[in-house]
């Protein structure tokens, strides 16, 4: 059996969308994509290794690996060919396996993700979860996922993010944040032939804008939106918008 816990969703005619994650949340982090888009789609959400009720294998992780246990799990799910959607690290999965497996992915999408960040940040979290935890982590990371007024305004939403941020097991965190910090996926971009919707969040502090500008500039033919009023998880923040523009593109694989 697979490494990779998940569940699949909807029409069992209808074609399938995958959706990977931001680093330290869970599959329940796309419940509003899922009640908006699996009455027409067949929606497969899954925990990144490490993550949630996946494996915890020990480090060290990389995208190969990330992107490979996803591919196990497609053939498992006997998918040849399916539509992506990812946030954060679960865009970079996607763009790995838009480059190394074109004829899994129909169809891209990626949300307020990079293809490069500087790797030192990322090797401190991955010490600091290490010995204390993610706890130590949670109000000053998922502080960057919302916009202040809508964080204020929907506490329960917050909330819910950081007791997933909280349970997330510490060596698969910890080994995702290295992951990302070994993470150069510039040269794989012209590689990419899906057509590839990229999508970046104007309040977005983890991941700005100009990183999914540079994403949306080496892949021919994708097309590059900015999100007014959102921050890194702006698939909870504006589930109705992304739902609209994750349904006009994928629509066309239908």
């Amino acid at each position: 059996m697979n490494a990779l816990a998940y569940d699949l969703t909807g029409p069992p005619d209808a074609p399938v969308v995958v959706f990977g994650g931001s680093l330290g949340t869970t599959r329940a982090m796309w419940q509003p994509q899922l009640d908006g888009l699996a009455g027409d789609f067949r929606v497969l959400r899954f925990d990144h290794l490490g993550h949630g009720e996946s494996a915890e294998p020990p480090g060290p992780y990389d995208m190969a690996l990330l992107g490979t246990h996803l591919i196990g799990l497609l053939d498992e799910l006997e998918l040849a060919t399916v539509a992506y959607v990812g946030l954060s690290i679960g865009g970079m999965v996607g763009m790995w396996l838009a480059a190394h497996h074109p004829d899994r992915i129909a169809r891209l999408a990626l949300l307020c993700t990079a293809a490069h960040l500087p790797p030192e940040p990322w090797f401190e979290r991955a010490k600091t979860v290490r010995a204390e935890g993610t706890a130590g982590i949670t109000d000053t990371v998922v502080s960057r996922w919302f916009t202040p007024a809508f964080a204020a305004e929907h506490p329960q939403v917050v909330d819910r993010f950081k007791a997933m941020l909280r349970s997330s097991p510490r060596e698969g965190y910890a080994s995702c944040c290295e992951a990302i910090a070994g993470m150069d996926l510039r040269p794989d971009l012209n590689r990419i032939t899906a057509p590839t919707l990229v999508l970046s969040a104007a309040e977005d502090p983890s991941i700005p804008p100009h990183h999914g500008q540079a994403i949306a500039e080496a892949i021919t033919g994708s097309s590059f939106t900015v999100l007014p009023d959102a921050a890194h998880i702006a698939s909870a923040q504006h589930p109705d918008a992304v739902n609209a523009l994750l349904r006009s593109h994928f629509a066309a694989s239908a």
